[in-house]
């Protein structure tokens, strides 16, 4: 941590660069005696990165900023808000504290909450924010986690742990497959804590993680603006009840969808027909991911398009609902769509036999920010186009 950056005319010079060229910069004469030029770029890029993810830090003065990758891989401000309130009792550590963000809003629900981040440099770049912060009740510890937890007799109310993807990994659906090796430690970090907060990418499938696990109490799935940020895993010693899982978009406004999985398995009913004027919903990404395809359409009173497509309607629109509403205004097959001019909207495909960007060209369909043209099949099998208006967003 090159404590020069925090010279205050150093940060005047990165507020006022926000919005500059940092390859510019970062090959430019230096500036400051003791800070090169492509360290300055970097903080101007990460801090440029924080401006919506982090704005507690952005709009914060002397906050010093890692690599912008590391920004890149925090929890963002709102979710990070969001997992604090799983905690429970009075203390906690965060095994696999990297930036800081999730101990900051921990801090805000626990009394007293333990950060260990490996990384000596980044464990003394979010010491130095959080005193910035006012957030007196984080201890900082410059050690893996796991290792401290093995040689400290403490217990903790809370363990809060955000394994990373291992480099030599692509895309990750397992636990096992992760770093620190949460499965291999489960047992010391049960006995070190009544509740585990395990924070894992979207892409990891709930199956596996269940049978990876065992004990699980309670799976969120995070949504923000129907993009799937992040699946909390909530480990409770000794519980040997069912999982709850909850589905939550956190938007403008919180929508929560919770359900026990044997709820899950429900009949529900397919449309018969389809009819200008009726409402079509599209779940949002967090509840797709929760895999209660029809559990949402009994919970809204919904009826389904096509068992493989996760598209409902209904007479009556509903604003509880967490996901997209569109008005139906049109109904096409494909043929008369071939002999039609200047057709607009933003093209959706839900289990029809070609690809968005092959539509757009075919049919030459100009964007529209409000008409949506969505390619769908019915429960007949019938291929249809749905020419709609968005009512809802989230």
């Amino acid at each position: 941590m090159n404590k020069n950056i925090l010279d205050q005319a150093v940060q005047v010079y990165i507020n006022a660069n926000l919005n500059a060229d940092v390859n510019q910069i970062a090959l430019s004469k230096n500036l400051f005696e003791n800070i090169s030029q492509a360290v300055l770029a970097g903080q101007i890029t990460a801090k440029k990165k924080s401006e919506k993810k982090l704005p507690t830090w952005f709009n914060a003065a002397n906050i010093y900023y890692p690599s912008p990758l590391s920004i890149e891989q925090t929890s963002s401000e709102i979710t990070a808000r969001h997992k604090a309130k799983l905690a429970k009792g009075n203390t906690l550590i965060d095994l696999t504290g990297g930036f800081g963000v999730d101990a900051f809003f921990f801090a805000k629900e626990i009394k007293e909450v333990t950060h260990c981040e490996i990384n000596e440099d980044l464990s003394a770049i979010a010491a130095h924010n959080a005193k910035v912060l006012s957030a007196n009740n984080i201890v900082f510890k410059a050690v893996d986690g796991l290792e401290f937890l093995k040689n400290i007799n403490q217990p903790f109310d809370n363990i809060y742990i955000d394994p990373a993807r291992r480099a030599e990994k692509g895309k990750v659906f397992m636990l096992k497959d992760c770093t620190p090796d949460v499965i291999s430690n489960l047992d010391l970090i049960l006995s070190k804590s009544k509740r585990i907060i395990i924070k894992t990418a979207p892409l990891l499938d709930l199956t596996a993680g269940l049978k990876e696990l065992g004990n699980v109490s309670e799976i969120h799935i995070i949504s923000l603006k129907n993009e799937c940020k992040e699946i909390l895993w909530i480990i409770d010693k000794d519980f040997a009840g069912e999982t709850k899982i909850t589905a939550s978009t956190l938007n403008e406004e919180v929508k929560n969808f919770s359900f026990y999985k044997s709820e899950s398995v429900v009949e529900i009913a397919f449309a018969k027909e389809i009819l200008i004027g009726q409402y079509l919903y599209e779940p949002d990404a967090a509840l797709l991911k929760s895999g209660a395809f029809n559990l949402i359409a009994e919970r809204y009173k919904l009826t389904k398009l096509h068992p493989q497509t996760q598209l409902y309607t209904a007479v009556e629109i509903n604003h509880e609902f967490p996901g997209r509403i569109f008005k139906i205004e049109e109904i096409y097959s494909s043929s008369p769509l071939k002999k039609m001019q200047n057709l607009t909207g933003n093209v959706i495909v839900r289990n029809y036999p070609a690809k968005a960007e092959d539509l757009v060209k075919k049919f030459k369909i100009k964007a529209d920010q409000e008409k949506f043209l969505i390619f769908s099949k019915t429960a007949s099998g019938e291929n249809i186009i749905i020419s709609a208006k968005i009512i809802q967003y989230y």
